[in-house]
């Protein structure tokens, strides 16, 4: 069993999946371990499936309940044992997407105490001590509020758990060596764009990258995860949350063509440590300069 931990935090069930399913299979199959921190149940999410649309929030709002079996079953599909949600199931209510009334509703995420949140998740990153922690940028990757506060409260958290003098009834102090956010490189979004195109399934009038809310500039991507072979494994993970990701939708119709478009290889920003030993262009392990065990 490898020493080596690994930190992801996400604001809802599938965000997981999306961005880092392949990376987080990996390194489980590797037998590192990995531990996910989902902030909120997602109660303000679509419902896609119409036998299920009850769940929703504007009728009987037990959604949230729901994505937690769904989010059960993606982690087993990725082969992630260790999950938490941040304060425990429902603590934070999903926020619903920016600009709606539901930012404004009490007990939801964005806005939740921040007192309270860095003390939730210092408690984790002591427990877990992860040599490793990722999150996403401070736009949240593309402006979600929910997001924007995951990466809020991952980077204040980071900064407490390491002070010695902060709550020491949350354990001993710890400092994660390096920490990342998830990236999409504008070139790579740029492929995909071009691809759906092709054939047919999205963005329609979209002239630009610069277009979309999303995307890294090339020159801050600093890793890249090849986790290829780990891309059945995100597949059947995404196929678990059903209520938010269509399983005829453009992604399941495109997975097959990865010899076009690599749904298995992920991105991040290296923010925080020392950048390890790359290929000329990327780091291709989220470990890569650190000891083998700390």
């Amino acid at each position: 069993m490898s020493d080596r931990r690994l930190l992801l935090v996400h604001a809802h069930p599938d965000d997981e999946t999306i961005s880092m399913g392949a990376t987080m299979a990996a390194y489980a199959h590797r037998g590192d371990a990995v531990t996910l921190v989902t902030c909120t149940l997602g109660e303000e999410g679509e419902v896609l499936v119409p036998e299920l649309a009850h769940l929703a929030a504007d009728r009987d709002d037990t959604l949230g309940e729901y994505r937690i079996g769904e989010l059960a079953r993606a982690c087993a599909a990725l082969g992630v044992t260790d999950h938490r949600f941040l304060g425990g199931p429902g603590k934070y209510r999903d926020s619903g997407m920016m600009g709606l009334p539901t930012n404004d509703r009490p007990g939801c995420f964005w806005q939740a105490s921040p007192e309270d949140t860095t003390a939730d998740i210092v408690a984790v990153i002591r427990e877990v001590r992860p040599q490793v922690a990722v999150g996403y940028d401070e736009n949240g990757g593309y402006g979600h509020p929910d997001h924007i506060q995951a990466h809020r409260v991952l980077m204040a958290g980071l900064d407490a758990a390491a002070d010695a003098s902060y709550r020491p009834d949350l354990g001993a102090a710890w400092s994660a060596a390096k920490v990342y956010w998830a990236a999409l490189p504008k070139s790579v979004l740029a492929e995909g764009i071009k691809v759906m195109r092709e054939e047919g399934s999205m963005f329609e009038g979209v002239e630009s990258v610069d277009d979309l809310p999303m995307g890294t500039p090339d020159e801050l991507v600093t890793t890249e995860v090849d986790a290829r072979p780990f891309l059945p494994n995100k597949i059947e993970a995404m196929r678990a949350h059903a209520t938010q990701i269509a399983t005829d939708g453009p992604f399941f119709a495109l997975a097959d063509g990865v010899g076009r478009m690599s749904f298995g290889t992920e991105y991040y920003q290296l923010v925080r440590g020392q950048l390890g030993p790359h290929d000329g262009r990327y780091e291709t392990d989220l470990f890569a300069g650190l000891p083998d065990s700390a």
